[in-house]
């Protein structure tokens, strides 16, 4: 009998990457069982999808009343109520004490490319900043974004122009806040006249870049210099938003507002729907017909939006996600007398990571780091790896995980790491 896998090799394109060879039969909250009936508990969420747990029962449930009415018309040609009303969500809790409006699309690079377009056309400006690190996408857009090379550039030719990229201030690899902002203002003198600028895109938490957290101060001097110069503030809180970090948007932690901000994965709970939300004379400068998307909020992802919104709050999730990560980290750091690879471990909520290096070295260890990996699906717990080197194991349970299966998960921790190090 041939193989999945060897049915996946034959039909599927190999640039497709996957993290594992599970092909998932049933799941339910934080676990999955797989067809031979194999058992494993998720600390991958779809990547930071599922936060309120695969098939949570009131997401379903509004998921399947929509179904029963419509499951699409185009909201361009034929809109929807739900559509305007979870706008007017977003609205009023994405942070900013100021007037905004929202777009929804697909996906999260949908959402980054929608910023990137509607920041341009405001602001009549071409050029945008991201940082070395950061993930945004894998559109052409995206790609010039992202401060990654491989896998997500190699090959594909010359990437989109007027982007460039700062170092990201990370003190565990030597770049201080006040080195990333000298290297902003050096890119102002030697390359790039800040009258070009349309927008800096930044995640207040790097996510495929290693789960790196912006500095306290760093965002409100990004803010000012925006303010100085005429540029527009982006937040990527694709990957951080919705609760993941202990707030229901990473820039509460920071105090400060961006001009826009683009969303997606934990919106839906499983369905696919993005979303840009920001200032509303900036959100209104694209002409009719400029934005939107045929599948563009799709009635089925606007209800499982509105479902999870409902559950974070009602089941207290932020609150709940500062525990989990405060929980885990413990549990890393008391593994350090024994695991001399930790180098750091980080992350707000329960946005969390590990990263490895060889022992009393700063060299990265991403042998050591896919060892673990490697150890803790073998006892049934998926974990994913991230990082430029390849070396950071992030861990994005859903909030909803039970504590049973919590303590399963991090007793399973545990004894992969003893693995690893053999």
């Amino acid at each position: 009998m041939t193989s999945m896998t060897d049915r996946k090799n034959a039909a599927i394109s190999r640039g497709v990457g996957m993290a594992t060879q599970i092909y998932a039969d049933r799941a339910e909250n934080a676990e999955i069982w797989d067809k031979d009936g194999n058992r494993y508990i998720d600390f991958a969420a779809g990547i930071a999808v599922v936060n309120t747990g695969h098939r949570h029962p009131k997401v379903v449930e509004a998921v399947k009343a929509q179904l029963d009415r419509f499951t699409h018309t185009c909201h361009q040609v034929v809109p929807y109520e739900n559509y305007v009303a979870l706008a007017e969500r977003l609205n009023r809790l994405v942070p900013g004490d100021f007037e905004k409006k929202t777009i929804f699309a697909t996906t999260g690079a949908e959402a980054v490319e929608n910023a990137v377009k509607i920041a341009r056309h405001y602001t009549g400006r071409p050029g945008i900043v991201s940082f070395a690190g950061g993930f945004h996408g894998r559109t052409f857009m995206g790609m010039a974004l992202t401060g990654k090379v491989a896998p997500y550039k190699a090959g594909f030719g010359p990437m989109m122009p007027d982007v460039w990229h700062l170092p990201f201030p990370n003190s565990l690899h030597g770049v201080s806040k006040e080195d990333a902002l000298k290297a902003l203002q050096q890119l102002f003198k030697a390359d790039l006249e800040p009258a070009r600028v349309a927008a800096i895109i930044v995640e207040p938490v790097q996510g495929e870049g290693g789960f790196y957290e912006v500095p306290p101060g760093f965002m409100a001097e990004l803010r000012a210099l925006c303010d100085h110069h005429g540029m527009l503030l982006i937040a990527d809180e694709v990957q951080t938003g919705f609760a993941r970090t202990g707030k229901l948007f990473a820039m509460e932690h920071h105090g400060v507002a961006a001009d826009l901000v683009t969303m997606a994965k934990g919106l839906g709970g499983g369905l696919p729907i993005s979303a840009v939300t920001g200032r509303a004379e900036v959100m209104d400068s694209p002409n009719p017909g400029g934005l939107g998307g045929t599948y563009a909020g799709n009635p089925l992802g606007i209800a499982a939006a509105h479902a999870v919104l409902d559950v974070i709050e009602e089941e207290g999730l932020c609150d709940r996600a500062t525990r989990l990560g405060q929980r885990l980290k413990q549990r890393l750091a008391a593994a350090r007398d024994h695991i001399p690879q930790i180098a750091d471990i980080r992350g707000p909520g329960f946005m969390n990571a590990v990263e490895f290096n060889l022992p009393g070295s700063d060299s990265p260890n991403p042998d050591f780091t896919n060892r673990v990996r490697e150890e803790a699906l073998k006892r049934g717990l998926i974990l994913l790896t991230c990082g430029v080197y390849g070396n950071v194991i992030r861990f994005l349970a859903p909030l909803t995980i039970p504590d049973g299966i919590f303590e399963e998960a991090l007793d399973i921790l545990d004894e992969s790491l003893l693995a690893a190090r053999g």
